[in-house]
């Protein structure tokens, strides 16, 4: 039998510790977030997705009460942002989620847009940075295969 581990790099900062950019993104993901629909959860999820060609495109997430015909704000995202730019490859992601008006701490995406996330990086064979926008610190992941290492692709 082999064994094997899996290590995820993740790199935290402060806010203060952020490039003008990384602070725009996040200040771009809260504004997103508190315009999300989500009257049954009440959880706003904001998603700015960063293209190569410097263009930022925002999505939040978007409740149905026949769930789970909702989506979450990165596919919303990822998903306006290829219609719009289709050979444009995606450089970041910063999401983060406010309730009842208040920056939440640190979430991460779901299976679901893990696997997006990591479709989107196989599509431009380039790593898509993940930032973790939370209330006073931020984690950044440098890959989208590092948050889904047993993936399709990997075997």
């Amino acid at each position: 039998m082999e064994k094997y581990s899996i290590e995820i790099p993740i790199r935290k900062f402060r806010l203060n510790e952020l490039t003008d950019d990384e602070r725009l993104w996040i200040d771009t993901a809260v504004i997103s977030a508190k315009q999300a629909y989500a009257p049954y959860s009440e959880f706003h999820v904001g998603a700015v997705v960063v293209l190569a060609n410097g263009k930022i495109v925002t999505g939040n997430n978007q409740e149905n009460v026949a769930y789970p015909s909702g989506m979450c704000a990165e596919r919303v995202a990822l998903y306006y942002a290829s219609a719009r730019y289709p050979d444009v490859p995606v450089k970041a992601i910063i999401v983060i989620a406010v309730k009842d008006g208040v920056i939440q701490k640190h979430i991460s995406p779901c299976g679901a847009c893990r696997q997006v996330l990591l479709e989107t990086e196989t599509r431009f064979n380039q790593p898509v940075r993940i930032i973790l926008g939370g209330s006073d610190e931020v984690y950044m992941i440098e890959s989208a295969e590092l948050l889904l290492p047993v993936s399709f692709q990997s075997f």
